[in-house]
């Protein structure tokens, strides 16, 4: 029986983790390490107001959210929690694939803060924008309304709802494709993002790629050492070139929750613990148990599951740690 652990992939844009920081030396000292790295205060990472510029704002943001996801980790792990099988969105299947020892902190967390000198969009440029699609069950075979649009792009797959009754999808494009593609479908099938300006996950993010390329080459990538899945394909990520690519294609390519979750249950995983908020509780289907955990209360509500389940701990201290 294995423990699998899902690292979402939003942006974190509202404060996290504060209760954690607090209550936790283990955390404080992980939280001025990545200070250290990013050029960030510890305050900032924590709960700061995020800066004015759309590449340094999320750049600021991704930084706080693997920052609350691997202090989740560790403190597991402090706890005798080691995972099996780890699995993550977006910015959570880099985090992932640092807690698997593909890669080091450092290089994941200067990774993150260099992201931030990436160029904005030059003035005049075709604003972006972010949905989310709700297909309801049986009407999955059927072409999508965004299908043949040029300027709307399939970005993610978050699979069914915990009640089965439809399917969320994101979508990413420019912002007035959206808005219309939103006005002319039945109402609460497709609901545009507030705030969400960057379109992640599909041909749009190319500028970004190309900037961030010459520093994901430089990353000094190795074989995982615990098992990685892709979330963008159904794949296990085993040499440290495949994780390179997953780091190459992660801003371009669409991201499935599905390929994730239906991979752990392959690998006998009966048990997902979700870091922080970013995948919302109790929304979406998940084919085992999952405890989200983002408080100290989180952490010991994950450890008495875990026990319940059969699943045994490690020594405590025995989670991964940085090369």
């Amino acid at each position: 029986m294995s423990l699998g652990y899902l690292f979402g992939g939003g942006v974190g844009t509202e404060p996290h983790g504060i209760e954690l920081y607090e209550a936790s030396p283990l955390v404080r000292r992980l939280y001025e390490e990545i200070a250290g790295w990013t050029g960030l205060t510890a305050e900032q990472i924590l709960r700061g107001e995020l800066p004015e510029g759309r590449e340094r704002r999320q750049s600021a943001g991704t930084v706080r959210e693997a920052a609350l996801a691997v202090a989740v980790h560790d403190l597991l792990a402090e706890a005798g929690l080691r995972p099996d099988v780890v699995g993550g969105l977006s910015l959570g299947a880099m985090t992932a694939g640092c807690l698997a020892g593909a890669l080091d902190r450092r290089e994941l967390f200067t990774m993150l803060a260099r992201a931030a000198d990436a160029p904005d969009p030059p003035p005049g440029a075709v604003d972006e924008g972010m949905a989310l699609a709700f297909v309801r069950a049986g009407d999955e075979q059927s072409p999508p309304p965004w299908q043949d649009l040029p300027d709307v792009h399939l970005a993610g797959d978050f699979g069914p709802v915990a009640d089965g009754s439809q399917r969320i999808v994101m979508l990413a494009g420019h912002r007035t494709a959206i808005e219309h593609l939103a006005a002319g479908a039945e109402p609460g099938a497709i609901v545009p993002l507030p705030g969400r300006t960057i379109a992640v996950h599909s041909p749009l993010r190319r500028p970004f790629r190309d900037f961030m390329a010459p520093w994901v080459a430089k990353i000094p990538f190795t074989a995982p050492r615990i098992t990685l899945l892709s979330c963008l394909e159904r794949a296990e990520l085993r040499t440290a070139d495949e994780v390179r690519d997953m780091f190459e294609r992660n801003p371009t390519d669409p991201i499935s929750l599905v390929d994730i979750y239906e991979g752990m249950l392959s690998r006998d995983v009966r048990l997902g613990l979700v870091m922080g908020p970013a995948i919302p509780e109790g929304i979406l289907a998940f084919p085992f148990p999952v405890v989200h955990v983002e408080t100290p209360e989180h952490i010991e509500l994950a450890v008495s599951t875990a026990y319940d389940l059969g699943i045994e701990l490690s020594e405590a201290g025995s989670g991964i740690r940085e090369r």
